[in-house]
């Protein structure tokens, strides 16, 4: 897979997750996936996903950087969301934040096999 194509695989894969089009979410994320060193497979992926929508109703995925080197993508992801109570351990109780996300993922097939993530909570920190 070239530069271009898995960058826009992966440009692909956030709008499925901006638009919550869940029954899509098989085409892109491998059915054995690891999410920051645990195995979840995509079932617990989608119950991720559908934790935070639930958690954060506005939320929405800004891809600000891409960087793509097969099988690799890295990407700084924000966020300018306004959680209903608690993120991340912290009481946000529906007070609007804005962070940043930075994020590897590893394809295998095609389909994201394994996710790094670290998320800014010192920027929410500051906010509260």
């Amino acid at each position: 897979m070239t530069k271009a194509d898995l960058s826009d695989l992966y440009r692909n894969y956030i709008a499925c997750l901006n638009k919550q089009d869940w029954p899509m979410l098989g085409e892109f994320v491998h059915h054995d996936v690891v999410h920051n060193g645990r195995r979840i497979g995509l079932s617990g992926y989608l119950e991720m996903l559908e934790r935070d929508f639930d958690e954060i109703p506005d939320l929405h995925f800004n891809i600000r950087m891409l960087i793509a080197d097969p099988p690799y993508i890295a990407s700084r992801l924000s966020f300018d969301c306004t959680p209903k109570g608690s993120f991340l351990g912290l009481q946000v109780g529906g007070k609007r934040v804005s962070f940043t996300e930075n994020v590897f993922y590893e394809f295998r097939n095609d389909k994201i096999r394994e996710v790094w993530s670290v998320i800014d909570k010192v920027a929410i920190e500051a906010q509260l």
